[in-house]
């Protein structure tokens, strides 16, 4: 494994995995596990024509949309923010999203910003300036579950560069980590500091590391690769991670080398909560789990053989970019 002449106590080890018993197929008896998984469409963002549009009409409301203040425009890429972020206010339609439903209370409103804040192509807009845009801009981070993930935040602002995943702040005795990069913004980076700044950036895999730099810049943190998915863009990352691993970063996450999607896809475990982040690699539908092999990127016979690996975790939620 190379490592950066910081020390981050990121070691590979030998033991296996915490032993359970199929833990995806059959939880313990009366433990239940969760998934706290985005609504992620069958079809991942792709650009749109009308992106490169920069006529009048790429910017104009669908068509799709329901009268009132909210509304998608044309340069949509079907990325599912909007949808796992405000159900009830945006829906799919005509293969992309749309308003369904205005916000009639203040909850609803709340959450129609912060997805028009994070869609990845600014194509969530408003036919009057919203006057409460800063204060929705002041929630991110946002606490997934504070009371059964405390510590754990979704960053919003994605990044079209990540085609509109999601990235993650877990707060750390140790050190904070950023999982994957949002799209910049010092607003954001101020509110993470805050929260405790990042110590450590924690790229899944090649596809989501957006505005990585830039978040290196600002904070100074170790930014963690798998070597099988390191570019031009990402030569200078502090930490390529070598061989199969696992890994260890501190006492209390795992690093799970689970090549398929790319063949640098790592997951993360987080081990107090129970949490595994699992990049592109993994998700959970209402149908079930699923790995998106039509997105596949390098093999998707490895990438199932790699979903093997975290069978005996001891995991209850799973939190896919």
């Amino acid at each position: 494994m190379a490592m950066s002449t910081k020390a981050i106590n990121l070691a590979s080890f030998s033991s296996v995995f915490p032993s359970s018993l199929d833990k995806l197929n059959k939880p313990s008896k009366g433990v239940q596990n969760s998934f706290w998984v985005p609504r992620i469409p069958l079809v991942k963002a792709v650009q749109s024509p009308a992106e490169s549009d920069t006529g009048r009409w790429a910017k104009q409301r669908r068509p799709q949309n329901a009268d009132g203040d909210f509304f998608v425009d044309h340069t949509c890429i079907d990325c599912d923010t909007c949808r796992w972020m405000a159900p009830q206010v945006f829906t799919r339609a005509g293969g992309m999203s749309a308003v369904y439903k205005q916000p009639t209370c203040k909850q609803d409103r709340l959450k129609a910003l912060q997805a028009l804040l994070s869609c990845p192509t600014n194509s969530i807009r408003t036919e009057v300036p919203p006057p409460d845009i800063l204060e929705a801009q002041k929630t991110f981070p946002i606490p997934i579950d504070e009371k059964k993930l405390p510590g754990v935040y979704h960053c919003g602002y994605h990044s079209s560069k990540s085609y509109g995943a999601s990235s993650y702040l877990i707060i750390h005795p140790d050190g904070n980590i950023l999982i994957d990069s949002p799209k910049f913004t010092e607003r954001l980076a101020r509110k993470i500091e805050e929260l405790g700044g990042v110590c450590y950036m924690f790229l899944t895999h090649k596809d989501d590391v957006a505005d990585h730099g830039k978040w290196s810049k600002r904070f100074s943190c170790n930014r963690i690769l798998h070597s099988g998915d390191v570019e031009a863009c990402t030569a200078d990352v502090e930490t390529k991670l070598d061989g199969n691993g696992p890994w260890r970063l501190g006492q209390d996450i795992m690093l799970i080398h689970t090549p398929g999607h790319t063949e640098g896809s790592v997951c993360l475990f987080y081990m107090p909560l129970k949490i595994l982040f699992t990049g592109d690699h993994l998700l959970m539908r209402e149908s079930g789990l699923d790995i998106v092999a039509m997105y596949n990127r390098y093999s998707v016979g490895t990438q199932l053989d790699s979903v093997k690996k975290l069978l005996n975790l001891d995991f209850n939620w799973i939190i896919p970019a």
